[in-house]
This record gives structure tokens, sequence and C-alpha cells, in this order.
């Protein structure tokens, strides 16, 4: 009888344990716009880009090539399709960069990779994985604005 009260307050214990606590400060509103499931989480496409094949761009070419470049990511940006991008800083792995689109597919996001004027010419090249994160990665961009001194 002893064991079967232990084992009772165990598992209720357990049970408890494990239980999901509720957030007090979850703002539903703001999770909807974000199309946030119940982990605060969303579907993104990953895109890691890597020097490319082209090898013969000159100088003046590749400088209008990288002008294209960000002026794409800057509209991809506005228009909500870009969560994230980045240069990465010199490496062994050939890895120029890094985008996460706010895309659920690797189709929508292999048509607003084929915008960028760098990759069409080949001097970089896309990796999509999909990728899960915090559906708040699309709020980064407005705080950035806030904190940026000198626009590029």
């Amino acid at each position: 009888m002893k064991n079967c009260i232990l084992l009772i307050v165990f598992l209720f214990v357990a049970a408890t344990g494990f239980a999901q606590e509720a957030n007090p400060t979850y703002d539903e509103k703001l999770a909807k716009s974000l199309n946030a499931d119940e982990r605060g989480m969303k579907q993104y496409v990953f895109c890691i880009l890597k020097t490319g094949s082209n090898t013969t761009a000159t100088d003046e070419e590749k400088n209008e090539l990288f002008k294209g470049h960000m002026a794409n990511i800057t509209r991809l940006a506005k228009e909500g399709k870009l969560a994230l991008a980045g240069p990465f800083m010199k490496n062994d792995k050939n890895y120029r960069g890094l985008y996460i689109f706010n895309v659920s597919t690797i189709e929508e996001a292999k048509e607003l990779v084929a915008t960028d004027a760098a990759v069409k010419a080949n001097i970089f090249e896309a990796e999509l994985t999909p990728w899960y994160g915090t559906a708040a990665l699309q709020e980064i961009l407005k705080i950035h604005e806030k904190i940026t001194k000198n626009k590029i």
C-alpha cells in the first residue's frame, strides 16, 4: 500500500512538473500578425550564398552587380519577403552571405533569389533549405532601422 501511495504521488508530481505554463505576456494579436504557431515560431527558408563560378567578371562589373544585389536586398526587405540578410566574415568554406526568406517553400525562395543580380551573374550561388525559427525575426528590420546611423 505504501508503494502504491508513493507511486501515485510520484505520478502526480511528474504530471504537474511537465504541465505547460501559460505565458502571462502572450500577445495573441501580435502572434497572429506574425503567423506564429503556439511556440511563437514559423517556417522560413534559409539561404547560404557561396562564391559562384563566375571568376572572369571585372571589378567594374562586380561593383555594378553588388549595387544590384544591395538594391534587391532592400526591395525584398521592404516587401516583407526577406527577414534577415548579411555577409559572412572571411572563411574557408566560400560562404559569402545569408538570407532568411519570409516564405514557407523552397520554390518561393528560388523565385526571390533569382531576382538577385549577383546570383544571376554567377558571382554567388545559392543553397536553400527550410528553417524553423522565431516569428519575431520579422520584427528585426524595424528595430534595425532605428539603430542605423548611416544607410548603405
